[in-house]
Formats: C-alpha cells, sequence, structure tokens
C-alpha cells in the first residue's frame, strides 16, 4: 500500500479561511467515508441544516493563486454534539472529493459557519410519525435528527429508510441506529420496550433481506405491510426527503399522492425537500 499524500501543505493550512481541524476520518467502503472535525466556539444550528465545506483548490498555472472549493454537505451530528461530523461519498475525479476522501486527522478544511436547509423540525407541522427517506450519503441529515432529542418529543413514531446500492454502503446507517438505541438518554425519550426508531434498509442491486427502491415499495404497499401501517395520511404522517434529484422528485409525487404539501421554513407543512447536493 502507498503511503497517503497529506492534502495540503503547511502555507496553505496556515492561509486557510474558516478553517476547522480534523479529528477522526473513518472510511466505510471504497465509495464512501466520514470525518468529523472540532466545532468552532461559536456555530449555532439546527438538527437537519447544512453548510458549506471543502479544501483549497490547486494553485492556478498561471498567477499561482488559490480558490477555495466548497460544497454543501449535511452536518450528521446533533446541534448538541461537540464535534461536527460528515458523511462523503468519493468521486475519482469530482474537483472537491477526489481530495477531500484523503484527509486525515490533524489536517485542516475551510468550513463556512452559515448552516441553512429545509430538514428541520421549524419546516413541518406537528404530527405523529416521521418518515425520514433517503437514499446514499442523504442518510447525512437524519444522522443528525435520530440523534436529537426534539425528534422523539415531537413524534410517536420515527421510520427511518435508506436505499443503497450494495450491502457494506448500508454499515454507517446500521452502525448509527444500533448507537442510538444503545444511547441512555435517548431510550429514556423511546421508553421502556417502546422502540419510537425503525430502520428500513434496502438495496437496490447486491442481493439482500429486503431489496428494491423505496419508491417502489411505497407504490406496491410492501413497506405498509412490513411495517404494519395502513398508509400515509396527511392528518398523522409528516415526511423528510433527501437523495438524488429523481428520488426526491419521485417521492415529491407519492407524498403529495397522499395529501401531503411541501413546507419551508417559511410555510410549514407535512413534508420538506432537501434540495442542495454533493457533488
Amino acid at each position: 500500500m502507498t503511503e497517503m499524500r497529506p492534502v495540503q501543505d503547511q502555507t496553505a493550512v496556515k492561509a486557510m479561511p474558516d478553517a476547522a481541524t480534523v479529528t477522526h476520518v473513518q472510511h466505510w467502503t471504497d465509495r464512501l467515508f466520514s470525518f468529523r472535525v472540532e466545532r468552532p466556539a461559536t456555530l449555532r444550528f439546527r438538527s437537519g441544516e447544512f453548510v458549506m465545506i471543502g479544501l483549497m483548490g490547486d494553485p492556478d498555472p498561471k498567477t499561482g493563486k488559490q480558490k477555495p472549493l466548497l460544497r454543501a454537505y449535511s452536518i450528521a451530528s446533533p446541534s448538541w454534539d461537540d464535534e461536527l461530523e460528515f458523511y462523503s461519498i468519493k468521486v475519482q475525479d469530482g474537483p472537491l472529493t477526489s481530495k477531500l476522501q484523503h484527509i486525515k486527522a490533524g489536517d485542516q478544511i475551510i468550513l463556512r459557519p452559515k448552516p441553512v436547509g429545509t430538514l428541520v423540525h421549524d419546516a413541518l407541522l406537528p404530527g405523529k410519525r416521521l418518515w425520514l427517506f433517503a437514499t446514499g450519503t442523504g442518510i447525512a441529515p437524519f444522522a443528525s435528527l435520530i440523534r436529537d432529542p426534539e425528534t422523539y418529543e415531537n413524534y410517536d413514531d420515527v421510520i427511518l429508510t435508506h436505499t443503497c446500492r450494495d450491502v457494506a454502503e448500508l454499515d454507517y446507517g446500521k452502525e448509527l441506529v444500533e448507537n442510538v438505541r444503545n444511547d441512555e438518554m435517548l431510550r429514556e425519550l423511546m421508553g421502556d420496550g417502546l422502540d419510537k426508531l425503525r430502520y428500513y434498509p434496502t438495496t437496490t442491486r447486491e442481493e439482500s433481506p429486503r431489496m428494491g427502491r423505496i419508491t417502489d415499495l411505497l407504490k406496491d404497499g410492501t413497506v405498509f405491510r412490513d411495517l404494519g401501517i395502513d398508509s400515509v395520511s396527511p392528518e398523522t404522517d409528516r415526511a423528510m426527503v433527501c437523495g438524488s434529484i429523481g428520488l426526491n422528485t419521485d417521492l415529491k409525487e407519492i407524498l403529495e399522492g397522499y395529501g401531503l404539501r411541501e413546507g419551508a421554513n417559511s410555510e410549514p407543512a407535512e413534508y420538506v425537500v432537501e434540495k442542495a447536493f454533493v457533488g
């Protein structure tokens, strides 16, 4: 195995604006990794929001100047956490992720401390059941929300669906859910013997116990049969969606077919969709 080359030299690190130091990196597959950084003392955010993060780009061949490469990343840690966690795909020829995948503890990234986003409790009207629909790294904002006590104070039932191509790509979510269920503070909110958090993983390519796109499993009723639920109702159900443009479009149509309306921070309703994507 060849030695990993540091992403930034010391000159770039010192000059980098809004620097945050990496504390931990974990590679889940050859396509997925997560990392944690120190949280700026002044940063306040709502669970489910995203920030712009990145690295300095390569020097311009003519001027030698560097420009920051920034992308929107959901904060995967809850609002109370001392560190910020992010979950990312590796794109070998991606301007940012081709570099970001090589970071290690002690390196620094750019973190613009202006969190925004629609996947927050304030954008939904009160309800009884919360659906969290994710594909791939779209699980990141829900990693924040299912670790937030407010989620279990607001809802009697929380259903996290996560669809990936291969079984190994579900490992991040599987470990996340196990940790939540074993967390003493969150277990107290869920109540003895009552599991408010239900996890519904599916794969679309590699064989697994549950296969299929979540949209297809909703349309044919498989999800409802598996979970013992009649259907989705605007009176009781609320939903958040984070995935590919195709998934978001399909789920919007499905949810509106059940009578749910799209909400926003300024006008809460029955479901919300995140429109920021990592490339």
